[in-house]
């Protein structure tokens, strides 16, 4: 083999080294980890910066189950609006609700009922750890109203090309770069409006 091959071949060796060196002890990648071209397939879903008419006050989040948007409203008649796959047809979440739990890297577990629709879910009743190929993704905002957990959430996707489409069992689905970016902006306690 000559020099250069070699040379290149020990910088990407190290490279790699260097990559696997920042993993967690849990095995799972930092929040946010490859996912800065996490793809908005459909150019109309890229998250933006928007005008937004509504009445709700900044720090709100509001969801259009209809038009697959997200918006985090901020001040000055602004938001921040993200593409968003929603419940299919009479599964959907509306209503109002608090974030009352974040978690990164969340796991999951099918309920009940999403096994009775699907039975091929009960491989997994035990639970997903989380990870890249877990279907929360890289993070999760739980709904609860009245202190009680309504099993909805906000949350990442291992399948971004769902953004746009109502594909789920109820819950909000944005790519893994958007939940992060909402999971940084959204605190505990934020109030959640889907319509």
């Amino acid at each position: 083999m000559d020099k250069h091959h070699i040379t290149r071949r020990g910088l990407m060796l190290g490279s790699l080294a260097l990559m696997l060196s920042g993993c967690t002890l849990e095995d799972r990648p930092p929040l946010g980890y490859a996912f800065a071209m996490d793809p908005d397939v459909d150019p109309r879903y890229r998250r933006q910066e928007v005008a937004y008419t509504g009445s709700e006050p900044p720090g709100t989040i509001v969801v259009d189950t209809g038009r697959r948007y997200l918006y985090f409203v901020e001040a000055d008649g602004q938001a921040t609006r993200y593409g968003v796959a929603v419940g299919q047809e009479g599964l959907s979440f509306k209503g109002e609700a608090t974030i009352g739990r974040k978690a990164e890297w969340p796991s999951w577990k099918p309920t009940d009922d999403m096994i009775q629709r699907k039975p091929r879910l009960a491989k997994y009743a035990d639970g997903v750890p989380g990870g890249p190929l877990n279907p929360l993704g890289a993070a999760a905002l739980y709904l609860y109203q009245d202190g009680q957990d309504t099993m909805f959430r906000l949350h990442g996707t291992n399948a971004p090309w769902s953004i746009g489409h109502a594909v789920s069992s109820g819950c909000v689905r944005l790519t893994n770069a958007n939940i992060v970016d909402l999971y940084s902006r959204a605190l505990v306690g934020t109030r959640v409006v889907v319509i």
